[in-house]
């Protein structure tokens, strides 16, 4: 799978950058990791290796993720069970070849509410927490020069790189790595972007810290996290779960996110989009086919989640590296 990854053409492209030292020690780093693998992998290497060999006709990635290509209804099929191998999608929509992939989330409502706030020409762009690569592409055909994910999923990996498949020659890596894994102090890269992690983290302020840690001077943070209403003091801490999920530390108001950012050092702080998470935006399909945001909210009552929390509400901020 290390061939897959395109490690050598990402060493050549990080050369004489502040990432090239980063970039030399990927192959022994990512070796170890795989050396440890997951139990589904090889179930996950043969969907990508059922993949048909198609060469794309029409490459859309400004408006949607979207590839054509005439093919017969045999290669379709082909390609509709090497892909539903790889079930279940979370990020998406993905239209390959005329394959729809209606994965859980439709990011590309959420890509919509942020790109309008961005300016990613030619620019250097890591992806925390990156999933299976959706906003990576999206971020590409915003104009961004290059970008590289770190996700440790290696479920997320395998649906990346069969987009991949089909885009070899687009500067876009996937690194199953924990952005805990990232080198301190890497300094690298003039966009950051972190969307549905900080809230996960047992400490955000250490997560801000080295996201901050991964920008170049002046580079600029994009920050997509849960929040609740409230001051600059108000912050949620779950009990337990948040919407059915354990792994949820804090949820802060938006000034209290803003303060937290100008105490990591950051400046130039601004929300730019706070959004309600809604059904149509957040839920099962024939592609992800698990319990879905419907399912974590009170069924009568869609401002609350099942614990009685206020539901899920989004907000996208903003911040500088001065």
């Amino acid at each position: 799978m290390i061939e897959q990854l395109d490690l050598a053409r990402l060493q050549q492209s990080l050369a004489g950058s502040p990432l090239a030292e980063w970039a030399d020690d990927l192959p022994a780093q990512i070796g170890a990791k795989l050396a440890v693998g997951h139990g589904d992998l090889e179930r996950w290497q043969a969907a990508l290796a059922a993949l048909p060999a198609i060469t794309p006709s029409q490459t859309e990635l400004v408006n949607e993720f979207r590839l054509d290509a005439p093919l017969d209804e045999a290669t379709r099929e082909q390609l509709l069970h090497a892909l539903q191998g790889l079930i279940p999608w979370r990020k998406g929509p993905f239209q390959l070849f005329g394959v729809h992939v209606d994965t859980e989330w439709r990011s590309d409502w959420k890509w919509a509410r942020v790109s309008p706030h961005l300016d990613l020409k030619g620019k250097r762009v890591l992806d925390v927490g990156c999933g299976n690569g959706y906003y990576m592409w999206r971020m590409l055909g915003a104009g961004a020069g290059s970008v590289i994910g770190v996700d440790p999923n290696w479920l997320f990996l395998c649906q990346f790189l069969a987009a991949k498949r089909y885009l070899p020659d687009l500067p876009a890596w996937h690194l199953p790595l924990a952005s805990e894994e990232l080198p301190a102090k890497l300094q690298g890269f003039d966009t950051v972007f972190s969307m549905g992690v900080l809230y996960h983290r047992r400490s955000p302020i250490d997560h801000l810290l080295e996201l901050k840690d991964c920008l170049r001077k002046g580079g600029e943070l994009v920050l997509e996290t849960l929040v609740v209403e409230g001051d600059a003091q108000q912050v949620l801490m779950p009990e337990d779960r948040y919407a059915m999920m354990r792994n949820v530390w804090f949820l802060p108001s938006v000034p209290a996110l803003e303060l937290w950012l100008r105490r990591a050092g950051f400046v130039d702080v601004r929300c730019v989009d706070v959004s309600v998470t809604s059904v149509a935006e957040q839920r099962a399909t024939e592609w992800m086919r698990f319990q879905s945001l419907p399912d974590f909210l009170a069924p009568n009552d869609h401002s609350r989640t099942v614990e009685n929390l206020p539901a899920p509400t989004r907000a996208v901020l903003i911040a500088r590296k001065p």
